[in-house]
């Protein structure tokens, strides 16, 4: 039997905004296998907090390899990283929201932390 998937409770579950123009008040919502959903499903969920966490893991290495090698600080190494995410995202080559953001860089300060 399969381990159901577990999000921490920290982690940001909005989906990301939307835009609908006219005068009418709108829900917006969006259709998996014939349900309407107005936020994310358990699988999106998760898959979101999947590829926030390793990225956050990832992040992690690359920091503490900088820091090994050039003797940054762990501010100044999570202040290079956050730079580089934020260019990827605002560059639309990552899409994360601001909240997922905000927890990945948390989560690797936590991963650092803990080395």
């Amino acid at each position: 039997m399969a381990r159901p998937h577990v999000v921490p409770d920290d982690f940001p579950r909005e989906r990301p905004f939307g835009l609908v123009s006219g005068t009418q008040p709108k829900l917006l919502v969006h259709e998996v296998a014939g349900r309407y959903y107005t936020g994310l499903t358990g699988e999106e969920l998760w898959t979101r907090y999947d590829a926030c966490e390793d990225l956050a893991s990832q992040l992690a290495e690359y920091a503490s390899r900088k820091m090994s090698a050039s003797g940054l600080s762990l501010d100044d190494a999570l202040g290079r990283v956050e730079k580089g995410l934020n260019a990827k995202v605002g560059a639309g080559q990552w899409d994360f929201s601001r909240a997922e953001i905000a927890w990945t860089l948390n989560r690797t300060r936590t991963l650092l932390s803990s080395t």
